[in-house]
């Protein structure tokens, strides 16, 4: 006969059978949905990898040649437009002529900038050519650039603004007035010039470019006063001033009269004829008004 203590034990050691598939623990609160097939958010996603239902291949089939033809019409309107820019950027940029007045180097600059702060012993002002054709300014000292005019605008607009910075008066739109207003000196210089020589009938081949690569030379002298009058006062600036003033006065003379004076020589005008004598006071005139320009746009940068 059993006895009860040792029945009792056997039961409570019974294990619980494992659960069937399909049927739940009664000891878990929520259902196990790991291994079961996922809905909603859950899902697997599309072959395209965007989560999105794939399309038909009715859409597939419709939206590829749309596609191609969008491409192709972007292509065919890139290259029209890239043909018309090509043909007619020369109208109006000059790109061709603009590289020659780039062709230079460093003995060139070195020399060029030696000759605008002394101009007085420099002998042959000819500028060479080679088959009716000027050579690049790197070969030749008296040919125009851009290349310094361009840097010392700059310059001198860096220099203005560190004069205005040490005097406590700088400011983003001082320093843009300062910039606008020799920019708009620099046009209203070229239209006189050309307008006079329009109304002079002057035949020489001095072109817009030349005007603006002469015209801007000017801003050495410019550069070399305010620096000065930044390290010495007011004193070391008037010196300085003056001495660029008087070579860039002897610099464009000589040079604009080769320009001017030498095609009314070629034409067989006289010398001492009226319009030779006009031709003489422009020559003059555009000469003169450098040093004036020069000390108008610098004379409040210096205190």
């Amino acid at each position: 006969m059993p006895r009860p203590g040792r029945g009792r034990i056997a039961a409570s050691k019974r294990r619980v059978p494992a659960s069937q598939p399909g049927m739940t623990d009664p000891h878990q609160f929520f259902d196990d949905t790991s291994s079961a097939p996922s809905r909603g958010y859950g899902g697997q996603p599309s072959p395209g990898g965007l989560g999105y239902p794939t399309s038909s291949p009715e859409a597939a089939f419709l939206a590829a040649p749309m596609s191609n033809m969008a491409m192709a019409y972007g292509s065919s309107l890139a290259a029209h437009g890239k043909e018309l820019v090509d043909k007619n950027i020369d109208r109006f940029i000059p790109v061709s002529k603009l590289k020659y007045y780039f062709a230079v180097d460093t003995v060139y600059v070195g020399k060029k900038l030696g000759l605008l702060v002394f101009p007085y012993l420099h002998q042959d002002w000819e500028v060479q050519y080679q088959q009716d054709t000027p050579v690049a300014p790197r070969f030749d000292i008296n040919a125009p650039d851009l290349y310094i005019p361009a840097m010392a605008f700059i310059t001198y607009i860096l220099v203005a603004g560190l004069a205005l910075g040490t005097q406590d008066r700088f400011s983003p739109d001082l320093l843009g007035l300062q910039a606008s207003s020799a920019l708009a000196w620099l046009t209203l210089e070229v239209v006189a010039i050309l307008l006079s020589l329009y109304l002079v009938t002057v035949n020489t081949d001095l072109t817009t470019i030349d005007l603006v690569a002469f015209l801007g030379y000017k801003y050495v002298g410019m550069i070399g006063g305010v620096l000065t009058g930044l390290l010495f006062g007011k004193i070391g600036y008037y010196l300085v001033l003056a001495w660029c003033c008087v070579s860039i006065f002897v610099f464009m003379i000589r040079t604009l009269r080769l320009k001017i004076l030498a095609q009314a020589a070629a034409e067989g005008v006289p010398v001492r004829g009226a319009r030779n004598q006009l031709r003489m006071y422009l020559t003059m005139a555009v000469a003169a008004a450098q040093p004036v320009l020069m000390y108008w746009l610098t004379f409040h940068l210096v205190r």
